[in-house]
């Protein structure tokens, strides 16, 4: 993933780390530690790596972004992933948030609408040699029947209601982080106890690009 020696991005990487990250209230040190590893400057656009690291999210394309590190960081430490936690990822984008999932768990099961986001996702990945990601292109409203239950779910786009598929495939005593609303959006927590009962929690306002649903986008 690069190191302080053979990574000329490190020290941004340890900046965005203490003043995005830490300042502001994600205390997790193995949330801390993905962030150091994983190499932010490999997901964006390449004429955008001297803005990888900064405090905002920055656009990879067909109109979607990577997420603002704060984010990022914030919605990972609530879900408390474990390494043996089954991890669903609903919208894989530039792949960053999955290969932070990745340092935190081995089972990481990743979904994007978009079959160019995918590919490339799984090429960086190839060549970064991150390894225990499964990959999916398809409409991520429907999760990934198949590889359910997971307990933990993760969305990085905006559906205006909670999908029912994915409240069917979180585990009992699992928990979903995930944005709603059109225009106006909040990122809530949402958790399923051991009787299968499921309770919200409303965290902060957020904005995400809206989650599309039906027809593989080709492009």
């Amino acid at each position: 993933m690069g190191n302080e020696l053979g990574d000329l991005f490190y020290s941004q990487r340890m900046k965005m780390v203490e003043e995005q990250i830490l300042k502001r209230g994600v205390f997790s040190s193995k949330v801390a530690k993905a962030f150091l590893n994983v190499a932010r400057h490999r997901f964006v656009p390449a004429d955008l790596n001297k803005m990888a690291y900064d405090d905002s999210p920055l656009p990879i394309g067909l109109d979607q972004t990577i997420s603002q590190p704060y984010i990022v960081a914030f919605m990972t430490e609530v879900l408390k992933i474990k390494k043996n936690h089954r991890v669903l990822e609903i919208g894989t984008g530039s792949g960053y948030q999955t290969a932070i999932l990745n340092q935190l768990s081995n089972f990481i099961y990743s979904v994007e609408i978009r079959e160019e986001f995918s590919r490339k996702a799984q090429a960086i990945f190839a060549e970064m040699a991150i390894k225990g990601v499964h990959f999916k292109v398809g409409d991520g409203s429907f999760g990934w029947k198949e590889e359910s239950p997971f307990d933990r779910i993760i969305v990085t786009a905006a559906p205006k209601k909670i999908p029912d598929a994915l409240l069917a495939q979180l585990a009992p005593s699992g928990k979903m982080i995930i944005p709603l609303g059109g225009n106006f959006q909040n990122l809530f927590l949402i958790e399923k106890n051991s009787k299968g009962e499921v309770t919200q929690k409303l965290l902060l306002p957020v904005v995400f690009v809206p989650m599309l649903q039906g027809q593989i986008q080709k492009r």
